[in-house]
């Protein structure tokens, strides 16, 4: 059973770490984007180092408080707040944000778990290598954060989740002690794999305070062009046609929907819309290519070939790097369009690529039925990765909807399980999502789940009530 964070205890947590590592919280560590819950804890501790994360996770085992680690605060799915139970600290990462070594000649950097994305790339840059984990958030999101819900974005479809670009993770463990595997290796087969299994448990079986991460070499050349789709069949079709012909070289393939293009007119972004009429689907294509080869000619014959097929009516090319940027400006403007209009629901969901159309012609038939909403169905189609937001009428408040939002998420999540897809993809279960845990999970693997989580933390302090719900 877990304790508060009494006074008395943070005097002795102030006693045991260097001074000003423990204040208030912040209204920032309470938050979370969608304003879903309000947040609680009784401090903020900001260690400086991987030993006195040991020393706040010691205290908190020997007392029974309870730990809510804290990265950029970013996450979509609560897993970064506890609105309810015994009051607990949050423990933020800020301060340990050092890159402590790179090797270009390995194509590996080291970073501890505060570093930010966009600094992570810099650094990378710097070296003359590419570390690819890109998202809307990266000038906020920390890789602790991104390793702790395996982050995917938008370069998934080349290089991986956050998952496929870790070598290994120092992190604390629930009893304070240091799991020390910074390891720089691809190959290590010396046992159970306990980097994994800490990537991805959204701090429930640890606090990741550094990691070893792959890098990549630069592309010599870029290409990126939008293409009007047929419809999304089209769009797998196409994809497969630009795997077919320039392989692992397609580094991004990205759906946007007619819905999701209105809303940057409808939410003033002031960006211009690329087509007239706005179409129903366009995909978003970008190729890195090795110097010989010219990205342009490539996608001008993709274009050829798709067009020929029926798949493609229409296409622009990016003619130079502002035009590529305006291009992903558009890509990226979609969730903050979706935030100024007001989901009634929002999903994050993945499915077998081939089920992908059908899942948009059934789930969209099955919310109509609901009522007059509208959807945005968008993301990452070459990993199989979409993000589905249902949103009111134009003109109508997203709260008059409040009472339609957990049928429409279950009827969105139910048709998703029923054609062997997941409700979380690469956002993380956070406390959002933990009814969905037990609802669609296979009752073997939870139970397995619950067993490691009472192995390996006994006393339940590390992010309660995430992932799997709160301790009987």
């Amino acid at each position: 059973m877990l304790t508060p964070a009494t006074p008395d205890f943070l005097a002795t947590l102030r006693a045991r770490l260097p001074e000003g590592r423990v204040r208030e919280a912040e209204p920032r560590h309470l938050e979370e984007p969608r304003g879903r819950w309000a947040g609680q804890a009784a401090a903020v501790v900001a260690p400086g180092s991987t030993e006195e994360v040991a020393e706040v996770v010691r205290a908190c085992a020997e007392a029974r408080v309870g730990i809510v680690p804290y990265g950029g605060g970013t996450g979509l799915v609560g897993g970064q707040v506890s609105p309810d139970g015994p009051l607990p600290i949050v423990l933020s990462l800020e301060r340990m944000t050092a890159i402590r070594d790179i090797w270009p000649e390995e194509n590996v950097v080291i970073a501890e778990a505060g570093a930010v994305l966009a600094g992570i790339h810099a650094a990378a840059e710097a070296a003359g290598r590419l570390f690819p984990l890109s998202y809307g958030s990266e000038g906020t999101a920390r890789i602790g954060g991104a390793l702790a819900v395996n982050s995917g974005g938008i370069n998934v479809l080349r290089y991986g989740n956050a998952r496929d670009l870790c070598l290994g993770v120092e992190a604390v463990l629930p009893d304070g002690g240091i799991l020390h595997g910074l390891r720089r290796l691809r190959k290590d087969n010396t046992g159970y794999d306990i980097r994994n299994l800490l990537i991805g448990s959204e701090g429930t079986l640890g606090v990741i305070t550094a990691a070893s991460l792959r890098l990549f070499p630069r592309p010599a050349r870029t290409g990126t062009a939008l293409f009007v789709l047929r419809d999304p069949a089209a769009g797998l079709s196409l994809l497969s046609r630009a795997r077919d012909t320039v392989g692992e070289a397609v580094t991004a393939f990205e759906l946007l929907s007619g819905t999701g293009l209105s809303f940057l007119d409808e939410a003033h972004t002031g960006l211009r819309q690329p087509f007239d009429p706005i179409p129903d689907w366009v995909a978003l294509v970008e190729l890195g290519l090795p110097g010989a080869l010219d990205p342009e000619a490539e996608l001008a014959a993709l274009f050829e070939a798709a067009q020929a097929a029926g798949e493609v009516t229409d296409g622009l090319i990016a003619q130079s790097g502002p035009q590529r940027d305006d291009f992903w400006r558009l890509r990226e403007a979609v969730p903050e369009a979706n935030r100024v209009i007001g989901a009634i629901a929002s999903h994050d969901l993945s499915l077998p690529l081939s089920e992908i159309p059908g899942f948009l012609d059934r789930c969209g038939a099955a919310l109509a039925a609901l009522g007059p909403v509208r959807v945005n169905a968008f993301g990452h189609l070459g990993d199989g990765n979409l993000h589905y937001n249902v949103f009111p009428p134009k003109g109508a408040p997203p709260r008059q909807f409040d009472e339609l939002r957990e049928t429409v998420s279950a009827t969105v999540h139910d048709i998703v399980h029923g054609m062997g897809g997941s409700f979380s993809a690469e956002h993380g279960v956070g406390r959002l999502k933990v009814g969905d845990v037990v609802k669609y999970g296979d009752p073997v693997r939870v139970d397995l789940m619950r067993r490691i989580k009472r192995l390996l933390d006994p006393e339940g302090i590390m992010n309660p009530g995430a992932v799997l719900g709160a301790e009987d």
